[in-house]
């Protein structure tokens, strides 16, 4: 094992730290009326989001403390764990349906998505076969097939959920990781033929897919159907203009988009931060990737690296399309923003990825 750098990199803990207060900042704000509607407690989002991110903090400053080589070491063991969940959520009773989902499992007045957790599961498990086999990866049969099997196989665990926008982020950065190992450009064009092949067979077997697709390229065909949730977003994002119409002043977020403090949050902040308060989140999560990519570019080793890549891929892949789809560019997938959203097992996932990139920070030679 290389020799430990003394400190981890701090500017990657201060740039998830002001993200995670925004995220907060916008959870009541965007939360406040509805929950107020609900449960008569303007801040009762705000709380358990509150409770999920000191715990999420917790998690990521003790898995900072821990040699990302064990993580190595686990992987298969962990890997087994998320895929008994994903097996767990499907059996009635046990899965709880929100949205038209199976995806989550109660604990006590909490729940759990084990899909989110799967995608962290199979970024460690790859990062160890890309590390002991890079040199097959240019091989279809010998490299690229059988990595990408268990990344099939699971995201098709996934969809029998169905959770079409976290198989996709999961396959995404799976996808980035063998790129970045050293896969051949030709096999991702005939895999991503395949894809193509593959999302139009899973997009036409289900009505709701379809409505996705066509509201995408025209919501206002059914506005006050599949094409809702877009328009309002828009109708959030026009107004705010420059500066925004300030915080806390929102006029969507009164029952006009759909629980505003999950997947559409961005637009909210964009209403009333405006352009200027939606460009330095951007900002701030380019500065994230960055420093993400400088973890990976100076890990000791290629485990480290794989490792950190398929983070950073993980969180830049959902900021791209969470953003995306709020300001109509691509059609709804249910993907949150991370660290921003509400949401327990994301925003928990996202900030124990981040510990895990703060250890390899500890070793990185930048």
């Amino acid at each position: 094992m290389p020799t430990k750098k003394s400190t981890p990199d701090f500017l990657l803990v201060f740039i998830t730290l002001m993200l995670l207060a925004v995220g907060m900042i916008m959870v009541y704000s965007a939360s406040a009326a509805w929950a107020t509607y609900k449960f008569e407690d303007s801040f009762f989002f705000a709380k358990r989001q509150l409770l999920f991110a000191g715990l999420g903090v917790i998690a990521m400053f003790f898995i900072m403390n821990i040699d990302y080589w064990t993580w190595r070491t686990w992987s298969k063991v962990v890997l087994i764990i998320c895929f008994i969940l994903l097996v767990l959520v499907l059996i009635p009773g046990v899965g709880l349906v929100r949205g038209g989902a199976r995806s989550w499992i109660g604990v006590g007045a909490f729940s759990i998505q084990p899909s989110e957790f799967m995608k962290i599961a199979m970024i460690a498990f790859l990062a160890k076969y890309l590390s002991e086999n890079q040199k097959k990866i240019t091989s279809l049969k010998k490299g690229l097939i059988p990595s990408l099997s268990l990344v099939f196989f699971a995201f098709g665990m996934i969809m029998l959920q169905p959770d079409l926008g976290t198989g996709t982020v999961m396959v995404g950065t799976c996808m980035v990781m063998i790129f970045v190992a050293g896969g051949r450009i030709l096999h991702f064009v005939g895999l991503g033929l395949i894809g193509v092949l593959g999302f139009v067979a899973l997009i036409a077997s289900a009505p709701y897919r379809i409505k996705r697709i066509t509201s995408f390229l025209d919501p206002w065909e059914d506005p006050l159907g599949s094409g809702f949730q877009i328009i309002q977003s828009l109708y959030a994002i026009g107004p705010g203009g420059l500066l925004g119409l300030g915080l806390g002043k929102s006029r969507q977020k009164f029952f006009y988009l759909p629980e505003p403090q999950t997947d559409f949050i961005f637009a909210i902040l964009a209403e009333e931060l405006g352009f200027i308060g939606g460009s330095l989140v951007i900002l701030l999560f380019a500065l994230l990737l960055w420093r993400g990519v400088r973890i990976a570019l100076g890990a000791p080793d290629l485990f480290g690296s794989f490792l950190a890549i398929g983070i950073i891929s993980m969180i830049a892949i959902q900021v791209v399309i969470n953003i995306g789809v709020v300001i109509g560019l691509m059609p709804v997938t249910g993907i949150t923003l991370p660290f921003l959203s509400y949401g327990g097992s994301s925003l928990t996932l996202m900030l124990m990825a981040v510990g895990v990139l703060l250890n390899i920070s500890r070793y990185a030679r930048y």
